[in-house]
């Protein structure tokens, strides 16, 4: 029986990559000498740092470009409010979101149970698996995820398309 499953995955090398890009130009810029500007990364988060708001805020700018560029979408970030920190300095917590979310999947299940065709969704940990009897009604289901793919505030790929 045909079948996909419907992803949310990050690739940690591009946002690798446009992180060494964006600490070369905050490095480089005349606008960021002396506010020890500079963004880290930690587990499942960046971190940015800066003497000043409005520097750690173009700090944030300046890596959402280089991460648009690589074709990473920015729906997978989670921005934080600044936040003080020692001596006045002010740091942005940015939590990388990966995998679907159990609301986002009943969500994603329901619409595609509402739409009538001839498939069947589950839940699969942090991915919703697709199975119908017609290649033709999987292709139709993704056909309308995409569609869908503004309300439901998520990068989805297609995976796994099996006959």
């Amino acid at each position: 029986m045909p079948s996909f499953d419907v992803v949310s995955k990050v690739e940690w090398s591009e946002i690798t990559n446009a992180l060494d890009q964006a600490s070369r130009e905050i490095a480089q810029r005349f606008d960021f000498k002396g506010t020890d500007a500079a963004i880290e990364r930690t587990e499942q988060s960046l971190v940015i740092r800066a003497k000043e708001e409005d520097r750690a805020k173009a700090a944030l700018d300046v890596l959402e470009q280089k991460l648009v560029r690589r074709k990473v979408s920015l729906k997978h970030l989670d921005k934080q409010e600044p936040s003080r920190g020692p001596q006045g300095s002010t740091k942005i917590v940015v939590n990388v979101k990966e995998g679907i979310e159990g609301d986002k999947a009943r969500q994603i299940v329901k619409l595609i149970k509402d739409s009538k065709l001839k498939v069947q969704a589950s839940i699969q940990e942090d991915a919703v698996r697709v199975t119908g009897k017609k290649r033709d009604d999987l292709q139709q289901v993704i056909a309308m995820l995409k569609g869908q793919a503004d309300e439901l505030e998520l990068d989805l790929q297609y995976v796994n398309f099996r006959d």
